[in-house]
Order: C-alpha cells, then sequence, then structure tokens
C-alpha cells in the first residue's frame, strides 16, 4: 500500500473540521478546500484577484511540502460567492498556473465558512 503524507497549514479550521490542508498518497496529491487566510485573519477582504492568489499560494506552499509544484496539477474547483467575479478570479488562476492550465470548475456557492471569504480552491496533482 501507497505510503500517506499530510501536511497542514495551521489554519485554524483544520483540526476543528479534522481535515489536512493536503493529503499524498503514492503520486496522487488532493489538496483541500482553501482560502485566502493568513493565520486565523482573513486576507485582501473584499478584492477577488488577491484573494484568490493568496488561495494559491497556500496550495503552492501544500505542494511543494509534499514534493510537488504548480505544473502537477491537474484539476482545480474553484468555489466563488459572486460569479461576477470571474474575470479577476481566472485571470489570478491564469498568472499563478502560467500556462499549465490544469482542468477547472468555477461555481458560485451562496457563502463560504466566513462572508469576507470570497473564493475557496480545491486542487489535485498528480507527480
Amino acid at each position: 500500500m501507497d505510503r500517506r503524507t499530510e501536511v497542514s497549514s495551521g489554519s485554524p479550521w483544520e483540526g476543528l473540521v479534522g481535515y489536512s490542508r493536503a493529503v499524498r498518497v503514492g503520486d496522487r496529491i488532493e489538496v483541500s478546500g482553501t482560502t485566502a487566510m493568513a493565520g486565523d485573519q482573513v486576507v485582501a477582504e473584499g478584492d477577488p484577484y488577491a484573494q484568490t492568489m493568496r488561495a494559491l499560494e497556500i496550495i503552492g506552499q501544500a505542494l511543494a511540502e509534499l514534493g510537488a509544484k504548480p505544473s502537477q496539477v491537474v484539476r482545480t474547483r474553484l468555489f466563488v460567492t459572486d460569479i461576477a467575479h470571474w474575470q479577476e478570479i481566472g485571470q489570478a488562476h491564469a498568472q499563478f498556473f502560467r500556462g499549465t492550465r490544469p482542468a477547472t470548475t468555477m461555481v458560485q456557492v451562496s457563502a463560504l465558512i466566513d462572508p469576507r471569504l470570497l473564493v475557496e480552491i480545491e486542487a489535485t496533482a498528480v507527480c
């Protein structure tokens, strides 16, 4: 059986909900829904582009801890609270992945865990 490795970002919700920021089993990495947080503080309140970049930075850090890089991401899922911001969110996504172009879904949701959060992103990588 493949070894399982988990990483934490230190989010206050990880312990409360009982999840890991990312889990690697074999050549597959799954990154949990990630938002624009710095510790227990929301980053870039009201700015969908900056919040997307912050979430992607956290995802990048989790990937690096597990020996992967953004170019190995094959799938992302973006949950947004206002689909009208799709261009700013999409621009940040494209910038972060720099042409890798993973399969992606962006959907509007009614709310995230904190009303100041505008986007949450999941990612899957294959190494």
